[in-house]
């Protein structure tokens, strides 16, 4: 299932000319943790420091240091570093285009659409215990070589670094056909997470969202906390502060303003809130994040 792009993460990771995006992610002294989202591209990340937990469609697993994510398209999403951990890893967002999506030979219509479109499940935790591991590995340090370079020479390399790692994963069958029970709650509540990322600055209700998909509310925050890992008003409290996190990196507005901007009614909440969960004031994330104009 495609979802309305109207409500999907608004970033824009690629363009045409540079079809790829790169991210530093360091929770929790960036953002607390990576709220469940999705986008159309596909994202590889790596880890250098640290375990978190993450969800990736109906999968929660741990990863640590030395692991490898790779994420199709439009899979939900979201991570979090592990207790009085810093988890630290490199996020390389790319476009199908890369991978040549837009070509009609076969080895696009047989091997690369049917990761975008879902019809094949991919393995997307590799991890130094598999036997393919040191080869995975190294493709890995040469895409990640190619987009710190970012350069059109070595996108060269980078488009045929891709193409080799999903060789990789094929011949060595992290890519299989996908069986109809594999669907679990993650399209059920996909409309909820959808209408709270276009939305988190309004009042939102448990039973709002639990109309929206059709269940009962207290079906829904069963599937919610299960495909999420939070329940919805955590998850909505995650999304207004990420907001206000990247409002204070980007902005000189001030914070009260940022706050009642980003769903926030009761600044004393707010600060609560923010403090609780980030783990300083808002004063001092904005100075920790270099931004100098005035609270």
């Amino acid at each position: 299932m495609i979802p309305d792009r109207a409500t999907e993460e608004k970033r824009q990771h690629s363009t045409t000319f540079i079809p790829y995006s790169y991210y530093e992610c360091r929770l929790p002294e960036y953002f607390a943790n990576v709220p469940m989202h999705w986008h159309n591209e596909f994202e590889m990340n790596y880890l250098y420091r640290g375990k978190g937990e993450f969800i990736c469609g109906n999968r929660k697993f741990e990863a640590s240091e030395g692991d490898i994510l790779i994420l199709p398209p439009n899979m939900l999403h979201t991570a979090y570093p592990c207790r009085d951990q810093v988890l630290v890893y490199d996020a390389f967002v790319f476009s199908p285009a890369l991978l040549g999506a837009n070509s009609n030979d076969r080895c696009t219509a047989e091997c690369i659409r049917p990761v975008m479109n879902g019809s094949v499940r991919l393995n997307v935790h590799i991890h130094p215990g598999m036997k393919h591991y040191a080869v995975l590995k190294n493709i890995t340090e040469q895409i990640f070589f190619c987009v710190h370079a970012n350069s059109s020479r070595t996108d060269l390399l980078l488009k045929s670094e891709l193409l080799r790692l999903f060789w990789t994963l094929e011949e060595n069958g992290d890519i299989v056909l996908r069986q109809e029970h594999e669907t679990g709650h993650a399209e059920i509540i996909r409309p909820a997470l959808e209408y709270m990322a276009g939305n988190y600055q309004n009042d939102i209700t448990i039973e709002q969202l639990a109309d929206l998909v059709h269940l009962s509310k207290s079906y829904f925050m069963k599937c919610f906390k299960e495909t999420a890992g939070v329940g919805a008003i955590e998850h909505l409290t995650q999304l207004r502060l990420n907001a206000v996190c990247d409002a204070l990196s980007t902005t000189g507005d001030k914070i009260s303003d940022i706050a009642f901007r980003c769903g926030y009614g009761n600044l004393s909440n707010f600060n609560r809130q923010f403090l609780k969960k980030v783990g300083c004031s808002p004063e001092e994330y904005r100075r920790r994040n270099h931004f100098s104009h005035d609270a």
